[in-house]
């Protein structure tokens, strides 16, 4: 029974979840609508969540990432204004994530400093940095192109189906796949796992640990960049505080994830069942009109819950 909880118990979470709220919403919540809904509403998380699987596959984790999604809208929205094209607010808002995830890198690699005091401090400061470049106000108007701001509310039409794959999904699938390629099909994959197992073992071995570390805040850096562009894109504007709460669900999500792998290492995929879970939650609770409370204190216990059953399975297994 231990290990069938260790194992299993993340999974039959879901499908308990997906149950309750179809008992309880029959007419709206498992329709295809509100299926296409649910993945476009959860693909920001998705695609901040499997960047940051790489950084949390070698142990460490990136605090900063919501803010780093606040500041990387805000600039976008600042080139607009300014009268710079979609283009140029794109690259600009990447390279701005690129650059902060970079300096989270280099802090916790080349100094030394601990990840969690490194990546909050970057958090407070990309936090306030949103809020100085914005004067605190919300950014929005005709200077920001219709292109951008309806390239959220358009998709992709299936053939002979009638399904529109909406855009933010298709990005969001092509963030988990590109990370699952990496982490799981290349040499560097295998040597970022190596670092998150033994990292001095890993140094020793001749893997070469700072670089990796610098990249895979890099990369988580750029995740939050993208998540920033499309929220951005979503509403039509950009707020420093529009990522706020990316960087609890993306870490609860990489946790979930990680208790339904047997070794309990991060695995995009499972990170990505972990976005489900908090995605279908959040959904069907604004669906039954609960508060936001509330569903922070489901969200948290569902974590504990999780964590704990996969303690148990180790425990009961020895």
């Amino acid at each position: 029974m231990a290990v069938f909880v260790r194992r299993y118990g993340t999974l039959l979470g879901i499908v308990l979840v997906i149950g309750y709220f179809w008992l309880e919403l029959p007419n709206t919540f498992l329709t295809e609508r509100n299926l296409l809904n649910i993945s476009q509403q959860m693909s920001m998380l998705a695609v901040v969540a499997g960047t940051m699987t790489v950084v949390m596959a070698m142990g460490d984790f990136d605090l900063s990432v919501g803010s780093m999604a606040s500041l990387s809208g805000i600039v976008a929205a600042l080139v607009f204004i300014s009268g710079g094209s979609t283009l140029t607010a794109i690259a600009a808002a990447l390279l701005c994530g690129l650059v902060g995830g970079l300096i989270n890198g280099f802090l916790v690699s080349y100094v030394g400093i601990l990840p969690f005091i490194a990546t909050l401090g970057a958090m407070t400061v990309y936090g306030g940095l949103a809020f100085k470049l914005s004067g605190g106000e919300t950014l929005f108007g005709a200077a920001i192109p219709r292109g951008f701001s309806e390239f959220a509310r358009r998709g992709v039409p299936l053939p002979s189906t009638g399904v529109v794959l909406p855009n933010l999904t298709l990005i969001a699938a092509a963030t988990i796949v590109s990370v699952w390629g990496l982490l799981e099909q290349t040499v560097v994959g295998r040597r970022i796992y190596a670092i998150g197992d033994n990292a001095e073992a890993a140094g020793l071995a001749g893997v070469r640990v700072r670089p990796l570390r610098l990249a895979a805040f890099g990369i988580a850096g750029l995740g939050a960049a993208g998540a920033g562009l499309m929220y951005a894109s979503r509403v039509a504007s950009a707020n420093p505080t529009q990522g706020a709460g990316l960087m609890l669900d993306a870490i609860a999500a990489v946790f979930l994830g990680q208790t339904m792998t047997e070794e309990g290492e991060p695995k995009v995929l499972a990170t990505l069942a972990g976005v489900l879970i908090l995605g279908v939650l959040g959904n069907g609770l604004t669906q039954m009109n609960v508060d936001s409370y509330v569903r922070d204190i489901l969200t948290g216990s569902i974590v504990i819950a999780a964590v704990a059953a996969s303690s148990f399975g180790k425990t009961k297994g020895r």
